[in-house]
């Protein structure tokens, strides 16, 4: 598939290209990475002031109407160039429930913050043992006047210590996995009672173990219905995600292809042995059809199509394994190199290897396609 792009997504991409090229080398990022507070808000202004906050939101809220296309061009130049500052947290996640499910108030209290580049979100869904079930949620959330109150843990919450808000899942009603009774809370991360232990993940970015005690919290949606828009959410960020993702795998395969061009072994340069040719074109074709796949599941996504949650599952699957794979070979064919932190290489490794676990692995999704695809 070869997606023909407007006039104005050509722009954004170009648009895109350009700042990153200019203000966004690896050796930026990786000082951006080692600062104390592990992203950049000059660059997180930049993104604010080209409008890629604006982009995918629909001209009711104040954004451009780009939806899942313009968030797929600006994914894949962000994988390129490993972008760690939180877009899909902010924009993907908290912004696509909040224009999707909030009220007409929340829509205008908080995203235009949002647009502008002024606060940043996070979404608090996961639980220890929950194994990317949404509905498995033991905390809980109690109605207290305009308010409610919540109690609990939250675990490995990406983007945590940068927010100035979290979207948090509590359970309203009902048992720990039941799929009703799980409904969404807007908390202000510097709430009373709200306690976080932060830590950098593998991949350079900030994550936070959050402990909740009597923490008030406004409601977000319908009270009991928040498992399907945590649903209709995943399935943004899979595609999101894919997109950085195959991103991240063309630099990969355009890193090694000149690399075996100039290394040297027994006289000859790598590129010139015909069984890592081999290799080297089993990974652009792995590339392709995660980027054939992820152009589809992108129109899908901005068609709302139906069906979009089974093909969610697939588009995670299969460019999880390739990305593995390309991920894999890169490391290899670059020797001992590959694994230092001094060469982009083992970089966009450890990005794709925590690509694959946000909101399920390959196999998981794997598994979920099938039974999905058993149920049509």
């Amino acid at each position: 598939m070869d997606i023909q792009f407007t006039e104005e997504q050509e722009l954004l991409r170009s648009s895109v290209q350009r700042l990153l090229r200019d203000q966004y080398d690896f050796d930026a990022r990786r000082k951006i990475v080692a600062s104390e507070e592990g992203f950049s808000r000059k660059q997180w202004e930049a993104f604010a002031e080209l409008g890629l906050f604006a982009a995918p939101f629909s001209e009711d809220v104040g954004g451009l109407g780009g939806g899942p296309l313009s968030t797929m061009i600006i994914m894949q130049e962000f994988g390129r160039h490993l972008v760690v500052e939180p877009f899909v947290e902010t924009v993907v996640l908290a912004g696509g429930l909040l224009e999707h499910t909030g009220s007409e108030e929340q829509k205008q209290g908080f995203i235009p913050d949002i647009i502008a580049g002024m606060k940043t979100w996070a979404l608090a869904w996961s639980e220890k043992g929950s194994r990317f079930d949404l509905a498995n949620v033991a905390t809980t959330a109690l109605h207290q006047g305009k308010d409610y109150v919540l109690s609990g843990e939250k675990t490995a919450v990406i983007a945590a210590p940068w927010a100035d808000y979290l979207i948090v899942s509590a359970r309203t009603s009902g048992h720990r996995d039941d799929r009703s009774g799980v409904s969404l809370f807007v908390v202000d991360r510097r709430a009373a009672n709200l306690d976080l232990q932060s830590f950098k993940t593998i991949d350079g970015r900030r994550a936070a173990e959050i402990s909740l005690r009597n923490v008030r919290g406004q409601l977000l949606g319908k009270k009991g219905e928040g498992v399907g828009a945590l649903e209709a959410c995943r399935d943004r960020a899979v595609g999101a995600l894919c997109a950085e993702a195959v991103g991240a795998m063309a630099e990969l395969n355009s890193a090694t292809l000149e690399y075996s061009k100039t290394r040297k072994q027994f006289g000859s340069t790598i590129g010139s042995f015909q069984v890592l040719q081999h290799r080297m074109v089993d990974m652009f074709i792995a590339h392709q059809e995660a980027l054939s796949l992820m152009q589809h599941f992108s129109l899908s996504l901005g068609a709302n199509e139906a069906g979009l949650s089974r093909l969610a599952s697939g588009a995670k699957s299969k460019i999880g394994y390739a990305g593995r794979f390309i991920a894999d070979q890169a490391v290899q064919l670059h020797g001992g190199m590959g694994m230092t932190n001094e060469l982009n290489v083992g970089h966009y490794f450890k990005r794709i290897s925590s690509i694959n676990i946000q909101f399920g692995d390959p196999a998981f999704h794997l598994l979920r396609f099938a039974q999905l695809d058993a149920a049509a």
